[in-house]
């Protein structure tokens, strides 16, 4: 588990692809017009693995052409940190290491020239062109490969080199450069930077920066690509002074410079076998700051990636949503909480400096507690759920931690042994929390007894209008919520999709009331009901655009039929226990995905936009007022947060999916996304209704963008 760049079998390498995303027909027509065809390559620095390197000055560039299965290639190479022994061409597609095609010609030196000629296979000319051959050069330090660059058409990377000084951070400058983060830095975000999940403690995934703009998003260009870890992958990257701190699957974390896309250090926490995601990570003083996924708190050294403390929360459960770092404290949810035991579920806070344990706050209320009695008669071994595994939000004047809480386990009452009178608390609920203490301020239950796996847990965005302090929420049932943080009151809601679940909401209280067949629902019995489970919302961050007052959500419509299973009473047993079938939302038109903004003082819809793919990010707005948001269909687009209107695209090398971002660095503004697969029913439910959207299974990447110079 130490600090490291790279593991020889799935390194992952940065490339600088030029300014634009090609489409294959595009090349095609290109080669079609010439005999000969250009290619370059961007070589970067590959380091040693299992060391933490604390220089990387290596760079070089490779330019090729193809005449018929000849290859010929002249480059040159500088700042190895020692001379180049061989050379290779090999073969393997974007960031997946591959065998030998051809030896190379290479300087014995630290820089020099490489060239070579090729007589290339049918098979090995295909791979060139679907990207699949990269250029290597090994030293006497690094006989595993210390230069690297998979060969590109210039029609993709272009002719000339973009960035070709060695221009990256190092491990030594941020040793010597780095300022700690104060609680008043996280308090008080410098726009530059992208500290947290989300983007403030607020949640309002919305940045101050405005050099990209409503007017010239249109000239976005790509800026470089890093190619990820395989596995399941929902990322929320955080910025600090001009560094991405990204988290891959198997709990990898990874130091990366956020001009060039090089490769600062990588950190890996992971357990056997582990490829799960992980969304967020935090950064306070000089530690980054992640929750692993087999429910762990681990503390690493900003600088250089080494592990400084490491804590566990509870054995036998997960996270899936890091943690955040409010007063001093860690503070993080809990997942998994859906087995029949002792072991209860909580929120925890941690010391940020040592990881020492500092207080929990149980989300399932036991017998004899306060809301004990709204679990019917079940002994406290059975009464599970309540998970709060999407991170929460922190207002610093009332020093309260927000959070979203889930639905109770099994999600039919029918299969708990209870009645779907019985709440349940503190399930489907908003809980604010004292910093300090770890006691409940306050909680407001949206779904009492819920039966249909539609959770309540997803971010808290907390908003300061028209002299109000509001905590605006939205679940899988797809309703905006609206109460005061103060005192939890109700203050309003609005339903974004159709939703057939409730026959009323208490427009004074927000009481809801449910249809007769799904409170009377047994055990075989198939209900039907709208949202499904992949909501409504799930955990797709919606922005709060504080410039115009609303709120911009990733929204999807699909609909579902649920059947309960029978649930035995005994310790071990327990789960989620229903079958579930999918299908189109009425009166959506096919269309899976939605885009809604809402203002937040009215809770009116100010505009939407319907498509057929379901959105797979959260969304990011700016000053400039933009809109940034992704899809399955690997669609990556910029809409006007005023109208709605569609002022820029790009399409990414799998489906959009995780939380964009922006930051700046020497006062050029930049815009992240990731590409990436996995996950749970927002992907399984558009497979099975739009199972015609296709996409490939691999390919987990941050695409970075901005204007040209």
């Amino acid at each position: 588990m130490n600090a490291r760049f790279a593991r020889d079998s799935i390194f992952a390498l940065s490339i600088l692809l030029g300014a634009t995303l090609a489409e294959p027909a595009v090349r095609a027509s290109a080669r079609a017009a010439a005999q000969t065809e250009a290619y370059r390559a961007r070589l970067s620095p590959l380091p040693r693995a299992g060391q933490t390197v604390r220089s990387i000055t290596g760079v070089g560039q490779v330019r090729a052409t193809l005449s018929g299965t000849r290859l010929t290639l002249t480059g040159e190479f500088r700042g190895m940190s020692s001379p180049a022994t061989v050379a290779h061409l090999h073969v393997g597609p974007p960031g997946q290491p591959g065998p030998t095609a051809a030896p190379l010609q290479v300087t014995a030196a630290a820089e020099g020239q490489i060239s070579g000629t090729v007589d290339l296979t049918p098979a090995q000319v295909t791979s060139l062109r679907a990207d699949g051959l990269y250029v290597q050069i090994h030293s006497q330090g690094n006989s595993n490969g210390e230069l690297r660059g998979w060969i590109y058409d210039t029609d993709v990377i272009g002719e000339t080199a973009a960035n070709y000084a060695p221009t990256s951070l190092t491990v030594a400058d941020l040793m010597r450069d780095f300022v700690p983060v104060t609680a008043e830095m996280l308090r008080n975000t410098d726009p530059a930077d992208w500290p947290m999940m989300r983007g403030n403690y607020l949640a309002h995934s919305y940045s101050e920066l405005d050099q990209v703009d409503a007017g010239n998003v249109r000239g976005l260009q790509l800026e470089w690509v890093w190619n990820m870890h395989d596995g399941n992958s929902e990322p929320a990257p955080l910025v600090y002074g001009g560094v991405i701190y990204l988290i891959n699957p198997g709990n990898v974390i990874q130091a990366l410079d956020g001009r060039t896309g090089d490769l600062i250090w990588e950190h890996d926490s992971s357990t056997p076998d582990d490829n799960q995601d992980m969304r967020g990570i935090a950064i306070y003083g000089d530690k980054i700051i992640q929750g692993t996924t087999d429910a762990r708190i681990v503390a690493l050294d900003a600088r250089t990636g080494e592990q400084v403390w490491e804590t566990l929360i509870q054995e036998g459960n997960s996270l899936s949503s890091g943690p955040i770092v409010a007063d001093g404290k860690v503070i993080s949810g809990l997942a998994s909480c859906a087995t029949y035991g002792p072991d209860r579920c909580f929120i925890s806070a941690y010391d940020a400096n040592t990881g020492r344990p500092l207080w929990r706050f149980n989300t399932i209320a036991e017998a004899g507690e306060p809301g004990g009695d709204t679990w019917g008669d079940l002994d406290n071994v059975y009464r599970k759920g309540g998970e709060t595994w999407i991170t929460g939000s922190y207002d610093p004047e009332l020093n309260l931690t927000y959070w979203g809480t889930a639905q109770a386990k099994p999600w039919v009452p029918a299969s708990r042994h209870m009645s779907i009178f019985d709440e349940g608390l503190h399930t489907n609920a908003t809980v604010a929390v004292d910093v300090e203490t770890g006691a409940l301020r306050w909680a407001f239950q949206h779904v009492p007894g819920e039966a249909l796996d539609l959770d309540e847990v997803f971010e808290r965005v907390l908003v300061d209008r028209d002299g109000q302090r509001m905590v605006l929420s939205i679940g899988k049932h797809g309703i905006l919520w609206k109460n005061d943080r103060v005192t939890g009151r109700f203050l309003g809601h609005t339903e974004t999709v159709f939703q057939n679940v409730f026959t009323n909401i208490d427009p004074r209280t927000g009481a809801v009331t449910y249809r007769d067949d799904i409170i009377n629902a047994q055990i075989g019995e198939w209900t039907p009901a709208c949202p499904s489970s992949a909501g409504g919302k799930d955990w797709h961050s919606m922005s709060y655009h504080r410039p115009t007052g609303v709120l911009v959500a990733p929204l999807s419509q699909t609909c579902l039929e649920n059947r309960a299973a029978a649930v035995e009473l005994r310790v071990g047993s327990g789960g989620t226990a229903s079958a579930r079938t999918f299908y189109e939302m009425p009166g959506s038109d096919g269309n899976l995905g939605k885009l809604g903004a809402y203002d937040v003082s009215t809770l009116r819809e100010v505009w939407s936009y319907e498509q057929r793919a379901s959105f797979l990010t959260g969304v990011l707005t700016t000053a400039g007022n933009v809109a940034f948001v992704g899809d399955e269909d690997r669609r990556f687009r910029a809409f006007d947060v005023r109208t709605g209107e569609i002022l820029w695209e790009t399409r990414l090398g799998t489906s959009a999916q995780g939380h964009p971002f922006t930051f700046s660095v020497d006062g050029k503004q930049y815009i992240g996304v990731t590409a990436a697969l996995g996950g749970t029913s927002p992907r399984q439910v558009p497979r099975t209704v739009s199972s015609e959207l296709r996409y490939p299974n691999n390919g987990n990447a941050l695409y970075v963008f901005s204007l040209p110079e």
